[in-house]
């Protein structure tokens, strides 16, 4: 790099309103996409991350709660949950009258942002998506949400705390669920549930429900281009090296985009490790992280199920069995029986690379930004996660060559 190109180099610790105006024109995304992106880069140059207590998020609770329900209630048993690399999670219980149910106690878990986190999302997206996804597949309650952190130190929302677990008792993982080794057994029962809730979640008559927080991409290549251009755009704005190999595959991307058939809800994390189950009979009891949910393409969520990143390997060692479940083919038959949807080759392989090129960003990108400027609660999480960019990096190069 020359040192005139050192010089015109934007400070991305310390952004301007023309470098950020620029980044608005530059790309096109979803409003409140980029009304999130905007403010994150707002807010970059100010504090990093400080510890919040228990006492200062039960507070912030109950200011919230005053403003939607009065002050007829009682919050207690207030604890921080563990689990997820982005969000700061706290459990509680409420004691309150809720409409057409009564006085009772509710067990709660309050969701909120860090300072600035590996994937900057809108809580009020996450909130209409849950809601809508209610009676469709198990999901947690909604109750409230606070989307610009006027309560809370971060923009945060409240619902119902699910019962299950992310994986047997007695089985080992890595971060997020990945390799998760799941008995025959197991596999079996959870298998029709997990391939039927993502037909159900594709199925779903969407436009009844408020999701006002969305922009419906059209019939042509409008949902491609608002998703490339989306990171394309958080690589600008929190990388600090430059990677030849995301302007291939960004350009490859731009040239091969896909028209979207039929746009439906997205949940764009769903594998093994993002729901709960019972362990005494395997049944799946909510499903968690619909963060960076979308209406778009069925296939972006098809093409992130059957990613290697969440798959295992059958007992035979050759086998690959889809987030440590079922062999590809079989879970891709299963869908499209169930959802009445065929799969489209061209558009599963362009959302396989999509995916792969959004994740290797916010794990070289965004994690060394949020990480390097002590942003999040999880910045040594998050510096083990940057690690795993380099083979996410790989398995993208491997799929250009064989698209090439």
């Amino acid at each position: 790099m020359t040192i005139k190109n050192r010089l015109n180099r934007p400070d991305k610790n310390h952004p301007s309103a023309e470098w950020i105006a620029e980044l608005r024109r530059r790309y096109t995304v979803e409003s409140s996409i980029d009304q999130l992106l905007s403010r994150k880069l707002a807010r970059r140059a100010g504090p990093g991350y400080s510890p919040v207590t228990l006492a200062q998020l039960t507070h912030g609770v109950s200011s919230l709660l005053h403003s939607k329900i009065g002050s007829d209630f009682v919050i207690s048993e207030a604890r921080w949950l563990s689990g997820g690399a982005s969000k700061l999670q706290m459990a509680f219980t409420l004691s309150w009258d809720r409409p057409e149910v009564g006085r009772e106690s509710t067990a709660m878990v309050l969701r909120m942002e860090p300072a600035e986190s590996i994937v900057e999302t809108s809580r009020l997206r996450e909130f209409q998506l849950i809601k809508a996804m209610a009676g469709v597949v198990p999901v947690p309650t909604v109750f409230w949400c606070d989307e610009g952190g006027e309560f809370l130190p971060y923009p945060a929302l409240i619902c119902s705390f699910a019962t299950g677990v992310t994986k047997p008792s007695n089985a080992a993982s890595n971060v997020s669920g990945a390799g998760t080794q799941l008995t025959p057994e197991l596999r079996r029962i959870l298998a029709p549930q997990f391939t039927s809730h993502l037909a159900a979640i594709h199925s779903h008559d969407w436009r009844k429900a408020e999701l006002s927080a969305f922009d419906i991409p059209n019939s042509g290549t409008q949902c491609a281009a608002w998703g490339l251009d989306w990171w394309e755009r958080v690589w600008e704005e929190d990388s600090d090296e430059d990677i030849p190999l995301l302007r291939v595959a960004a350009n490859w991307l731009r040239r091969n985009m896909p028209e979207l058939q039929a746009p439906v809800i997205v949940h764009s994390d769903y594998r093994l490790g993002n729901f709960l189950f019972t362990e005494h009979d395997a049944k799946i009891t909510a499903w968690l992280d619909w963060e960076l949910g979308r209406i778009g393409d069925r296939h972006q969520d098809l093409a992130w199920t059957t990613s290697r990143a969440f798959a295992n390997l059958d007992s035979d060692g050759k086998t690959v069995l889809v987030c440590g479940m079922l062999p590809e083919a079989e879970f891709l038959d299963a869908y499209e029986r169930a959802s009445g949807f065929s799969v489209n080759v061209k558009s599963l392989q362009w959302y396989k690379i999509y995916n792969n090129y959004s994740l290797a960003i916010l794990l070289i990108g965004s994690g060394y930004r949020v990480a390097s400027n002590g942003k999040t609660h999880q910045d040594v999480l998050i510096s083990w996660l940057m690690g795993l960019g380099s083979m996410i990096l790989d398995q993208m190069r491997v799929q250009l060559e064989e698209e090439a």
